[in-house]
């Protein structure tokens, strides 16, 4: 379960913003997370809500999940389609000379903080 590390590192950055900008309670958090990305996003909760219970800073804090949706770019006819819908292979010209260009990364979107 690699969702647990994710949590630890985000978790660790959410805290360091939130010093730096002298919140008092970080409230919420907006995670972005690709549709490819591997992340199961029940379990990332699921060890989001243990590890904020150990912080005093982001006990409580919510995790919102959105999705960022896979595109591959097709290198022989440069058409982008839903990688997830499609696959590997070009609905437009059946080529296999594909890449991804989004949907396997994550990243911080939003930190909501309180000063109080």
């Amino acid at each position: 379960m690699h969702e647990l590390g994710i949590v630890f590192h985000i978790v660790k950055t959410v805290e360091n913003i939130a010093l730096e900008n002298q919140a008092k309670k970080v409230r919420k958090v907006v995670l972005q997370i690709g549709e490819v990305s591997t992340i199961i996003p029940y379990y990332l909760k699921d060890c989001w809500k243990w590890k904020c219970s150990k912080s005093e800073l982001m006990d409580g804090c919510e995790l919102e999940i959105e999705t960022i949706p896979a595109i591959t770019f097709c290198e022989d006819c440069e058409e982008t389609y839903p990688t997830v819908q499609h696959g590997k292979i070009c609905p437009y010209c059946g080529s296999e000379h594909t890449y991804l260009v989004q949907g396997n990364e994550h990243q911080i979107k939003e930190i909501e903080v309180s000063e109080e």
